[in-house]
Formats: structure tokens, sequence, C-alpha cells
């Protein structure tokens, strides 16, 4: 059986990672006997100039009947003049609308070998290993009416119930096969939506009995995280908190250019990109971290591809290539885009040959 992966490069560093992630992908599906078709397609700046608008319809259909979707990254400086669903960014929201998916896993660990080159001391991020689950077509982001003048703006944070209640299984899923500990982040002492985004999920902890939960409030939840992130497994959370902690999260792995991130729905179909912007000051120069891009397709591979073994074979991969010191510019080092990309292919095939060859 053939599986179809769409790939939307999409603007700035966005194409350059994505050929890296793309190269590895293949090669793990290669090693590992999986039959692999990949289209690609426009998205953000590159679409409005070819077409008109970010999100072409040909895109959204060609997504929709994908099995998975990798992107790159979108927007830059010459767009940034554009407007309501014109703007770069407002495709990327349509995109997740269209594909119905409502859950992000953000996770984020921390290699033993990059422990030294956060902006924490290393005693406080050692052995980090923890999820943000970030609720992703609800809240702010989405909420009509929103309005703008000169004088005026107003966005409106709405959630339901039954959003709550999916992206919160979601997390208490993924807390169940982990370390069983799930927090809960939101603003209940002053928001409304906070205060049902609590309540719904304090009943529904009584399903999955295994995870113990609690709830924190964002702007305490924020600074424990650099505190002390080593306590954390699974957060669960709304739209923009999400969105705001899980880049704040950056600082604990060293980059931003590490972290990947999966979007998943009802169904295994899902979207996948590393959680860094088009970084357009840099785009071309073949200096982007390729890693957050990279492991994006680790998550395709495990929770779109059933296929948990490559995703293991890619992740430890990177792991090689990071202990070896094969480092972007991002994380001290002096390796390219293209090289970085390069190094792990051989490791992969290392890996999966290797597993194949202790399984024969």
């Amino acid at each position: 059986m053939t599986v179809r992966i769409v790939t939307l490069p999409g603007d700035g560093v966005g194409p350059e990672v994505t050929n890296q992630a793309l190269a590895v992908l293949l090669t793990a599906a290669e090693e590992g006997g999986l039959d692999i078709a990949v289209e690609e397609f426009r998205i953000g700046g590159r679409a409005v100039d070819e077409t008109g608008t970010p999100l072409p319809q040909e895109t959204l259909d060609a997504c929709r009947n994908a099995d998975a979707v990798l992107l790159g990254a979108v927007g830059g400086p010459q767009w940034d003049h554009l407007v309501g669903d014109q703007r770069c960014e407002s495709g990327l929201l349509q995109l997740r609308a269209g594909l119905g998916v409502f859950a992000n896993l953000r996770p984020v660990r921390v290699h033993p070998n990059l422990a030294d080159r956060t902006a924490l001391r290393q005693e406080v991020v050692s052995g980090v290993d923890l999820v943000v689950v970030r609720e992703l077509t609800g809240g702010a982001y989405f909420g009509r009416p929103k309005e703008r003048t000169d004088q005026r703006a107003v966005d409106t944070t709405v959630y339901t119930r039954p959003e709550i209640e999916r992206v919160a299984r979601v997390a208490f899923r993924l807390a169940a096969g982990r370390r069983g500990r799930l927090t809960s982040v939101d603003k209940a002492n002053v928001l409304a939506t906070g205060q049902l985004w609590r309540a719904t999920v304090s009943e529904l902890a009584a399903e999955f009995p295994g995870v113990a939960l609690e709830h924190a409030l964002v702007d305490s939840f924020a600074m424990r995280l650099m505190q002390r992130p080593g306590d954390i497994d699974v957060v669960v959370t709304e739209n923009l908190f999400g969105d705001i902690l899980s880049d704040e999260a950056a600082v604990l792995a060293g980059s931003l250019g590490l972290l990947p991130s999966a979007s998943l729905g009802s169904t295994r179909a899902g979207l996948y990109e590393p959680i860094h912007g088009s970084a357009p000051e840099i785009a071309g120069m073949d200096r982007a971290n390729p890693y957050g891009a990279i492991l994006s397709a680790a998550l395709m591979l495990r929770h779109s591809l059933d296929r948990p073994d490559l995703a293991a074979a890619v992740e430890a991969a990177v792991d090689d290539c990071i202990a070896t010191s094969v480092l972007t510019a991002d994380l001290g080092g002096a390796a390219g885009t293209a090289e970085v990309g390069a190094a792990v292919v051989a490791a992969v095939r290392g890996r999966v040959s290797a597993t194949a060859g202790a399984a024969s």
C-alpha cells in the first residue's frame, strides 16, 4: 500500500528544512519497506504571489486527501502589509481548520550534549522530557467577531465543552502512556473560558484514574516551566497559551530549531511542522536548523503512518548526530542545513539496517 504525503515548503527557510526532512523520511521509508508518494503544493507568501491567496483550494483539497502533510514555514517581511484572510498566517489557520486538526503535540526533550547550551543552568534542564498539548482550532485565534479600527481592536475568545473535552482526552491518553502526570493550564481566576476549561478537564479526569491531574494558572506555570521543568510530564492548554508556552519551552532544549510538532484530529491524517518560523534573515544561506523538521517527520511516522519503529530510528539518528556535534550555528556549531540532513540520512540507514538485521 502506498501512503500519500503532501509537502508544503512555504516561505523563508521552509523549503530548506522541508527538503532535509523529506530526504530523511524517504530514506527511512526505503529502508523500512514503506511505499511513499509525495506531492508538493503552495502555501503562504509564495501562494499569495502566485495565486492571490495564502491557501489555494487545490492545496487544501490535496491535504484533505493525503495520509499526512509536512509543512515548512510561512510568512516574511515582504507580506507583512497584507491584512485579514490575505495574511500568510491566515492560510495556516485555515489549513488547520480545514483539516480538522485540533490537538497540537509539541514534545520538548533536552539532549544531554545540549544541556549546557541553554540560557538556564545545566542541572535545571538536564533530563527534561515533556509534551505540550495545545488546543489548535479554538480560542482567540479563531473567535468571531474580530474588530479593528485605528482606535480600537477586539479579539473574541470562545471555547465549548466538546472542544475542551476532545483535546483533553488526547492529553490524558498521552500522559497515561508516559509518566502518568497531566498539568492543565488556564486562567480560571480571571477568564470565563478558563473556568469552563478547568471544570471540563476536572470532570474528564474520572475516565483516566491512572493519570494524576493538576491545574495551574498560566502566569505562575510560565515561571515554573523555567524553574522546575523536570517535574513536568504532559501539559494541556488552550490555543494562545499553548503557542506561547511551547515557544518558551524551546529555551529548555537550546533552540527553537530543534522542536517538532504534530497536529492531530479525529483521523490518522495529521499536519506536521517544526515550530520555528520562516527566519527570512537566513533563508537561502544553508544556516537553518533542520532538526525540528526532521523530528516532525518522525512524529508523522509514529502518528499517521503507523511506523513507530521508523519513528524511533529517526529520533535515535538525530540523537546520534547531536552526540557527535553535527550542529548548526544556533546550537554553537558550524554545520550547514544540508550537512545536517545528510548526516541524519546516513545515521537512519545505519539504524534501520541494524534493526532489520537483528530482527532477521
